[in-house]
């Protein structure tokens, strides 16, 4: 498997590949992820297999809490699960991290995606403390906003 930046090329496939995270997760438009291959592309890869896109990760290095990064989206072909591509994803983002002086990569989740929370998990990031109980899952009530309740978790760099 090789894990490569995101080249502009590769928009069409992974939104089709985003696509297959329904209901969970959602493609961004073009124009984003154009943006993610141009300016984002060190920590916004893709794991290729045999020439096909297995999974992808986009990740960002806050600008305004520099020792912090924010993965926003990461999608496994289903093809290519329970094979390591998500680990292989999340290792390469945390290098950068780590190489940039990042103490931390944080992400959010919907609370009822229990699939993700069990990913998460066994990735080794910790479900951060949130105000509610959702079942075994700490949520973080109007996380994103009014309503948009999520369950947050953290992977500690350093």
């Amino acid at each position: 498997m090789n894990i490569r930046p995101l080249f502009v090329r590769d928009i069409s496939d992974v939104i089709s590949l985003m696509d297959m995270g329904a209901p969970f997760i959602r493609p961004r438009t073009e124009s984003d992820y154009w943006m993610y291959a141009t300016l984002f592309s060190s920590t916004c890869l893709i794991a290729a297999d045999e020439g096909r896109m297995a999974g992808a990760i986009m990740a960002f290095r806050s600008q305004d809490a520099p020792g912090e990064m924010y993965i926003q989206d990461l999608m496994i072909h289903p093809d290519h699960r329970r094979k390591g591509v998500a680990k292989s994803l999340t290792a390469a983002v945390a290098d950068h991290g780590r190489a940039w002086g990042c103490q931390s990569i944080f992400l959010t989740s919907e609370p009822e995606n229990s699939a993700a929370h069990a990913a998460w998990l066994s990735l080794g990031f910790v479900n951060r403390t949130g105000d509610v109980l959702i079942g075994d899952v700490q949520v973080v009530t109007d996380f994103k906003g009014p309503g948009k309740h999520r369950a947050v978790y953290d992977l500690k760099l350093a």
